[in-house]
């Protein structure tokens, strides 16, 4: 969590997918005013069931960090937008504005923890443990730490009047609109490669265009939706936990080397 988060309280009463409303003091006149930028729950408040060492501790067969393999379902990573070189980032922290659900942000720092996510099949479908993720199929991202999803929709997003993307669901569970869809080159996303996520329902792809958000969260900077494809569109898995591809792809790519 941000330092600076500690100072600022929110109110978090009346729950919800649009969650309560909440004020903060405005420095120019004293007064309550709503922010229209993510407003800090509790500094340490983290939602979820699994912390993210005990997640860690509990994996089995995983590789550890980057490499040239497949991202398997299972795995936890670490996402970097390439043009911004910030990492994909949440926390309990609701948008003042739009939604109102958790907000989503790119961060700089590699050591964050609340940057990972968990790669997971589309909503109501299983995807095993191990399995590879191949181009062209929809998942689900899953903070690790709050257990919510990456969710977009028909808000405006805060700063850039892009389309808000959010952290939404309880327990790993939400909706239809937690799915995106992995656009990459070749069979499978690979470790090593440059991939954008476009949304299944709404067809934006997640962004970053480099709008930097002031306090409480300083220098954080907003994740969104782009209709239109571009160099800000891209992602490269970072640090992570990666469950080992299972027999039916060494398999497979034992057939292509043959």
């Amino acid at each position: 969590m941000e330092a600076s988060a500690a100072a600022v309280e929110a109110n978090e009463e009346g729950g919800g997918e649009g969650g309560a409303e909440q004020t903060s003091c405005d420095l120019r006149t004293g007064r309550a005013a709503p922010l229209p930028l993510p407003v800090a729950a509790v500094a340490g408040m983290r939602r979820g069931p699994v912390p993210v060492v005990a997640f860690v501790l509990a994996l089995g067969a995983a590789a550890r960090g980057g490499g040239s393999g497949p991202v398997t379902c299972g795995s936890v990573v670490k996402l970097l937008n390439v043009r911004h070189n910030v990492r994909l980032h949440s926390h309990d922290v609701r948008y003042g504005s739009g939604s109102g659900q958790q907000s989503v942000t790119g961060v700089s720092a590699a050591d964050d923890g609340n940057s990972y996510w968990r790669v997971r099949g589309r909503t109501a479908a299983v995807c095993e443990r191990g399995q590879p993720v191949r181009c062209g199929q929809a998942i689900r991202l899953t903070h690790l730490g709050t257990g919510r999803n990456l969710h977009s929709h028909h808000f405006v997003s805060p700063l850039s009047g892009n389309q808000e993307v959010s952290a939404f669901g309880e327990d790993g569970e939400g909706d239809y609109l937690d799915d995106w869809t992995v656009l990459c080159s070749g069979t499978y996303w690979a470790r090593d490669s440059e991939v954008r996520f476009q949304h299944a329902s709404t067809d934006v792809f997640l962004s970053v265009t480099g709008e930097q958000y002031g306090r409480p969260i300083n220098g954080q900077r907003e994740v969104h939706g782009m209709a239109t494809s571009s160099q800000n569109n891209y992602w490269k898995v970072m640090e992570g936990i990666f469950m080992q591809p299972g027999e039916m792809f060494k398999a497979e790519q034992h057939h292509v080397e043959l």
